[in-house]
């Protein structure tokens, strides 16, 4: 017991470790070096911080703990939403949420937090037949956040362009600099991937041990592959001058939008397709 429990916590500090000084300022001098709008790093960034989710709901979907993969899912998205708000308010960016489009957006992000606590509390079934409809649903929310994107802030994607046009880059430098932080990046996520895998393996054999039930599992599981986002939504807006402060919550909301919107409905998705194979 003891040394499963000293396990956990090396893992979750591992994980925290990967986050903040690797995965973190990999993206960042990634989306530099090409030029990236604060919308597309923040997509990027939503992507690779939902790497540990789906590690652990793949993983306890093929043991069999479905329901373990649901409340991760449940609990990731309300912890995500809680640390954006929290980033904002601590950083004194709250003002920039007067916009419109990052009203809207943050409007779907609880979305996804409603419509897996409604499915729950109906006892609706998270099966094959369900799968489909996350995927819809998912193109729709997508799309919607796009538009909204274009119409309202798209004129913050271009003061950042004017900025990178002044900057002088070679380019086969430039490009061979890709090059380079893009392995650093697939190695960052397989290195979560075989951690993530690790957090998995304990806390199933924790939750054996001490009969823990899989709604408390899959909450645990969920506080802990919350933490990258945690790093990336204070770091998008520590980057940014005080007069570009608004990319930096732009860039947080989007991390915070693809995040919750592939774990519901992609990553979820995904956990119950395993389920089906496995059980």
């Amino acid at each position: 017991m003891i040394v499963e429990l000293a396990k956990l916590i090396l893992y979750a500090i591992l994980i925290v470790i990967i986050a903040k000084y690797i995965l973190v300022k990999i993206l960042r001098n990634l989306a530099e070096i090409i030029g990236l709008s604060p919308k597309t790093v923040g997509n990027i960034a939503g992507i690779a911080t939902s790497v540990p989710e789906l590690l652990t709901v793949c993983f306890s979907a093929s043991s069999g703990l479905l329901q373990a993969s649901v409340f991760n899912i449940i609990s990731s998205n309300i912890i995500n939403f809680v640390q954006y708000i929290a980033s904002i308010f601590f950083s004194k960016n709250q003002k920039v949420l007067k916009n419109k489009g990052i009203q809207i957006c943050l409007l779907l992000v609880m979305a996804t937090i409603v419509i897996p606590i409604v499915i729950e509390i109906f006892s609706i079934p998270m099966n094959l037949y369900i799968v489909p409809i996350f995927l819809i649903v998912f193109i729709i929310f997508y799309r919607i956040n796009v538009k909204m994107h274009y119409q309202y802030l798209q004129k913050d994607d271009k003061k950042l362009e004017e900025k990178i046009i002044k900057e002088e880059v070679q380019v086969r430098k430039r490009g061979w600099t890709v090059t380079k932080y893009s392995i650093y990046l697939l190695i960052t996520s397989v290195t979560l991937y075989i951690v993530g895998n690790e957090l998995s393996v304990v806390l199933n054999n924790l939750g054996m041990v001490f009969s823990i039930p899989e709604s408390i599992l899959g909450i645990l599981l969920g506080f802990i592959t919350s933490i990258p986002e945690l790093m990336t939504f204070f770091e998008a807006q520590k980057h940014y001058q005080q007069e570009e402060k608004e990319l930096g919550v732009i860039e947080a909301s989007n991390n915070l939008f693809i995040s919750n919107l592939l774990n519901l409905f992609i990553i979820q998705s995904v956990g119950i397709v395993i389920y089906s194979i496995f059980s």
